[in-house]
C-alpha cells in the first residue's frame, strides 16, 4: 500500500489563509484503472490562482472541495502505468494537487515533458511552465508592443511581471515596472533589464501616479496588471491615448473585499481599452509557447528566478509569502 500525504482544505478562508484552514491528511493511493497512471510528485506550483479556487464560489475554475487536496501544478515521474501513452519512469506535468501522489488519466490536464531541454525540471512550473506561458502569450499576442510603446508592469519582480518586461524589452519597448522595496526595485533594472522601477510602498494612489507620470513622461501604452487596487488606479491616471490595460491578477484584493477601480472613467478619456487575460485561452498552442520559451532560457536570453520551499510541511508558509511579498522568485513546493 502507498500512503498518500495530501494538503488538505479543511475550512474557506476568510481573509488571509492561516493554519486553521487546511490540515496534512494520510491516505491510501487506491489501485490504478484502466486508461490511468501514478504520478509521485516532485514540485508543486504555489500560485496567487489558488486563494480564488478556496472560494466557495472558485474564480475561473471550480473551488476545491472542502476535505480535498488543495489543486496545484506539479511536475513529477510516473510511477506506474495502466495507459497506453504514459511509462514509469517518465517525467510529466500536469493540474494536480499539493499531495504525494497523484493519478492522471490521459486527459489533456497531464502531458510529458523533456527535463534535459531545461536547466532544471522545476523549469517546467516558471519559465517554460504556466508562469513562461503566461508572460509569452501576453507580451506576443496579446499587447505585441513595439519600438516607441511603454510598457507599464505591476508585481514586476514576480514571476510573471519579471518575465513580461524581458520579454516586452525584446520587441523594443521601453518598460517600467513597479514593485515593493529598494531591493525588488534595483533587481528589476540590474537583473531583469528594466528601464526604471517604482517603489509602491507606503503610497497612495497620488503618489504613485505622480511617480508613473515622471517615468512614463508621453503616458503608458500598456498596463500589464498582477496587483490592482492603488497600482491600477494610479497607472488609469497616465494611459495614452488608445491604451490598453491587461488585467492578469489582482493579488492586492485577494484577501479583502475587492476594492474596485475609482480611476476607470479614464478609459473613456483616453479611447482606451481594458481586458481580462487567462493563460488558459491558449492551450492549444501550449507547445508553441513551451518551446520558445525553453530556448530563450536556455540560450541565457532571459533569466528567472525560483523559490524552493522544502516539504509538504510548508506548503502554507508558501503561500502566504506570495501575500507579504518575501518570495524571491517562482514560488515552488519541494515534495521529494
Amino acid at each position: 500500500m502507498t500512503v498518500n500525504r495530501r494538503f488538505t482544505l479543511a475550512a474557506r478562508p476568510q481573509g488571509l489563509p492561516k493554519d486553521s484552514d487546511f490540515l496534512l491528511t494520510q491516505d491510501i493511493v487506491p489501485p490504478l484503472q484502466e486508461g490511468e497512471f501514478l504520478i509521485r510528485n516532485h514540485y508543486a506550483s504555489i500560485d496567487p490562482a489558488i486563494r480564488g479556487w478556496l472560494e466557495p464560489g472558485g474564480n475561473y475554475m471550480p473551488p476545491v472541495p472542502i476535505g480535498d487536496a488543495v489543486r496545484a501544478s506539479t511536475i513529477g515521474v510516473v510511477e506506474l502505468s495502466r495507459h497506453p501513452d504514459f511509462t514509469a519512469g517518465q517525467w510529466v506535468m500536469g493540474l494536480n494537487k499539493v499531495e504525494d501522489y497523484s493519478i492522471g488519466r490521459g486527459d489533456g490536464f497531464t502531458q510529458p515533458i523533456d527535463v534535459d531541454a531545461v536547466p532544471s525540471p522545476t523549469a517546467y512550473l516558471s519559465v517554460a511552465g504556466a508562469v513562461g506561458l503566461t508572460a509569452w502569450f501576453g507580451v506576443e499576442d496579446v499587447m505585441q508592443p513595439a519600438a516607441g510603446q511603454t510598457v507599464l508592469v505591476s508585481g514586476a519582480a514576480g514571476a510573471v511581471g519579471s518575465l513580461v518586461g524581458q520579454l516586452a524589452k525584446r520587441r523594443g519597448a521601453r518598460v517600467v515596472g513597479i514593485a515593493g522595496g529598494a531591493e525588488k526595485c534595483a533587481r528589476l533594472i540590474d537583473r531583469y533589464g528594466f528601464d526604471q522601477a517604482i517603489d509602491y510602498r507606503g503610497k497612495d494612489v497620488e503618489a504613485l501616479s505622480a511617480d508613473i507620470a515622471a517615468a512614463c513622461p508621453d503616458g503608458v501604452h500598456f498596463v500589464y496588471e498582477n496587483v490592482g487596487g492603488a497600482c491600477l488606479d494610479a497607472a488609469l491616471l497616465n494611459l495614452a491615448q488608445g491604451a490598453l490595460v491587461v488585467i492578469c491578477g489582482l493579488i492586492s484584493e485577494y484577501n479583502s473585499a475587492p476594492q474596485g477601480a475609482r480611476n476607470i472613467w479614464q478609459l473613456l478619456v483616453k479611447t482606451a481599452t481594458m481586458r481580462g487575460y487567462l493563460i488558459s485561452q491558449y492551450l492549444d498552442r501550449f507547445p508553441e509557447g513551451v518551446t520558445a520559451m525553453a530556448k530563450l532560457a536556455g540560450e541565457g536570453a532571459i533569466v528567472y528566478d525560483e523559490h524552493v520551499e522544502d516539504g509538504i510541511d510548508n506548503a502554507l508558509p508558501a503561500m502566504l509569502r506570495l501575500f507579504d511579498g518575501s518570495n524571491q522568485g517562482k514560488m515552488i513546493l519541494k515534495l521529494i
